[in-house]
């Protein structure tokens, strides 16, 4: 009778080797990377859709508030009919994001827009993790921050989203202020994992598009926090044009992630709801 001790020196390669591997665990290990063509369809519909509520439902409720004079144009630049101070009636409001959706009938429709693209972005980032978790566990430490990031962005827009400025001025900027800057850090750190993991394949053209989406939602996000606080009517339009800037770069960086979604498996969100096992030595009985 011989025993012999694989040590932890031994390659992970020969470890996982599937003549090692009871029948039922190689069988799941060969099926798991694998998808059908229906399921990289319907993954790959998620990030699209994603960014279609938020450019929509945002800008429809832009176009609601214009109509009904609740908010300046975005290409008017004058000061003349601006809300100054108290006043509320016979003049609009900078044409913000978050003073488009103030006043009814559009504020419904704001709710519902921001509410629904905070939990589809909280999907987004679990699902992205379970594809870092599956195919680089290298990476996962990285991909975790990346998560608490996104889950904390979700909650500060969920926060915005419900509060009306209006009304609850202070819990809405906050929440957004928050989620700002949580996106902010996501996109850095997914951009980050864009270069060290190959999900896709594609990774050489994704990496330099995302890389420069970052860097512009970084400076925007700092112009927009600096001019955001100015009195001057110019320089709080120009804000406003900045937060529309950030909208539609975060709506086009997560529209990029439909190619890694292609490859994206139902099977991996198991990923999320079981915690894998370290590898153990182990010790093999021959006779």
């Amino acid at each position: 009778m011989k025993t012999i001790n694989v040590s932890k020196k031994t390659p992970v390669s020969h470890l996982r080797s599937a003549w090692f591997l009871p029948r039922a665990e190689g069988e799941v290990l060969r099926g798991s990377g694998s998808s059908t063509e229906s399921d990289m369809v319907l993954w790959i519909i998620f990030p699209i859709l994603l960014s279609l509520v938020s450019c929509i439902g945002t800008w429809s409720v832009y176009g609601i508030a214009l109509a009904n004079y609740h908010v300046c144009s975005l290409s008017d630049w004058g000061d003349d009919n601006y809300c100054k101070g108290n006043q509320t009636t016979g003049c609009c409001f900078v044409p913000t994001i978050s003073s488009s959706g103030i006043n009814a009938p559009e504020n419904s429709l704001f709710t519902a827009t921001i509410n629904a693209g905070a939990f589809m972005f909280l999907l987004f980032c679990m699902f992205h993790h379970a594809h870092v978790m599956e195919k680089h566990a290298c990476h996962v430490m990285q991909s975790r921050i990346a998560l608490v990031f996104g889950v904390v962005a979700s909650m500060g827009a969920f926060a915005a989203g419900n509060c009306n400025p209006g009304y609850l001025a202070l819990l809405h900027y906050f929440g957004a202020a928050v989620s700002f800057m949580c996106i902010c850090f996501y996109t850095v750190l997914l951009t980050s994992l864009t270069r060290k993991c190959v999900l896709t394949g594609y990774e050489k053209i994704l990496h330099p598009l995302r890389t420069f989406s970052t860097v512009v939602q970084a400076i925007v996000t700092i112009c927009y926090t600096v001019l955001f606080t100015q009195d001057q009517y110019l320089y709080v339009h120009l804000a406003a044009v900045f937060e529309w800037m950030l909208s539609v770069n975060l709506e086009l960086f997560e529209l990029s992630y439909a190619v890694e979604f292609c490859f994206f498996s139902s099977y991996m969100i198991t990923n999320l709801l079981s915690e894998r096992e370290e590898e153990k030595p182990l010790m093999m009985t021959l006779s």
